[in-house]
């Protein structure tokens, strides 16, 4: 007999006499009127999934309205797949009506690390994260903030467990395929709890969905970012750098680096990407242990921001010279900063795939 979302919830530990943190999250929810989730800019799988999620829960336990909002743009083929198909009705931020008994929940972010494009101008009700980005907690009222899980998701899928929630096909599918993302590459960033949230949920999870978001179709516009990127990537001791100007979206430059991450010959890829008048940074390594998120702040500190974790990392430099001789001598001091954070030799710098 088929096992029912019910039946998987049934089997999770449970902690009796407990205060469980999504009662406290709830809880500081139970006077507001309505429900305003934020993420980070470009939101991916795991905010868009821990989203969902809360706001599922939230108008299950408490019957209150939810908006799900969109910082940017959502324009990685996968993850444009992912809103449409599921699918995700988000509100663009710039355009939200705040209303005086809004309550703000920010997910798979933090207040004041830079990730952010418009202010909400409000103290938030509650933060849920995973980052090690350090954010500004003042005057947030709830904040569960655990860099020991690989995904925000797992946590959000944890409150459904603990609350007993129903866990509909397409809410199984959209939570499954954010922690799947957070987890990609080698060595996986997964813990016991992790791979717990992905076995309840694959069973509930619509398998054909599954497939067509992984395997969304590319336009042309990908493989002329990856040509540019090929053609301008050099390799310096076991560094991969690259530069792309211009960037026609800003997630291009994570999945270059998920690409490029896999080249035998380097431990770390990182991609500098020129979009609207600011640098997107992405870096991605093949080592255990590599402290990603917080080289990269070394990287940028007095320039800009970043942030991620242990093989993964994001950051934005703003552009104050946008003049060709400007952009040259950035990119020559980011490689430069680079060399200087990772140790690398100069004379070993060699192009990746052109001479």
């Amino acid at each position: 007999m088929a096992r029912t979302g019910a039946d998987l919830i049934a089997t999770l530990p449970s902690t009796p006499g407990k205060t469980r943190k999504s009662d406290r999250f709830l809880a500081e929810l139970k006077t507001c009127d309505r429900v305003v989730f934020l993420s980070h800019v470009q939101p991916d799988p795991d905010s868009l999934g821990s989203m969902l999620g809360l706001a599922h829960l939230v108008r299950l336990r408490l019957g209150k309205p939810c908006l799900l909002t969109q910082d940017g743009l959502v324009s990685r083929c996968e993850n444009r797949a992912l809103v449409d198909l599921i699918p995700i009705d988000l509100e663009p931020l710039a355009a939200l009506q705040k209303l005086p008994g809004d309550a703000f929940v920010m997910v798979d972010s933090q207040p004041g690390t830079g990730r952010h494009t418009t202010d909400h101008g409000r103290p938030m009700a509650a933060v849920i994260d995973h980052h090690v980005t350090p954010g500004n907690l003042q005057g947030v009222r709830y904040a569960d903030i655990r860099p020991d899980f690989g995904a925000t998701c797992t946590i959000v899928t944890r409150y459904l467990t603990e609350q007993a929630a129903s866990i509909p096909a397409s809410l199984a599918t959209a939570l499954y395929y954010g922690i799947e993302t957070e987890l990609s590459g080698y060595p996986r960033e997964a813990t016991p709890a992790d791979d717990e949230a992905l076995n309840l949920l694959f069973p509930l999870a619509n398998k054909d969905l599954l497939a067509q978001i992984r395997n969304a179709q590319l336009p042309q516009s990908h493989f002329e970012c990856m040509a540019l990127a090929l053609q301008n990537a050099v390799v310096c001791d076991r560094f991969l750098f690259t530069w792309i100007d211009p960037l026609r979206q800003p997630e291009q430059a994570a999945e270059i680096v998920d690409t490029l991450v896999r080249f035998d010959g380097a431990d770390w890829a990182a991609c500098a990407g020129v979009y609207e008048g600011k640098v997107i940074l992405s870096v991605r390594s093949g080592k255990a242990n590599a402290r990603a998120g917080e080289l990269l702040r070394e990287v940028v500190a007095g320039l800009g921001n970043a942030g991620g974790h242990e093989r993964r990392a994001g950051g934005c430099v703003t552009l104050t010279d946008r003049s060709p001789e400007g952009l040259v001598k950035l990119r020559a001091e980011l490689f430069g900063r680079f060399q200087k954070v990772f140790q690398l030799r100069d004379e070993t710098t060699r192009p990746l795939a052109f001479s």
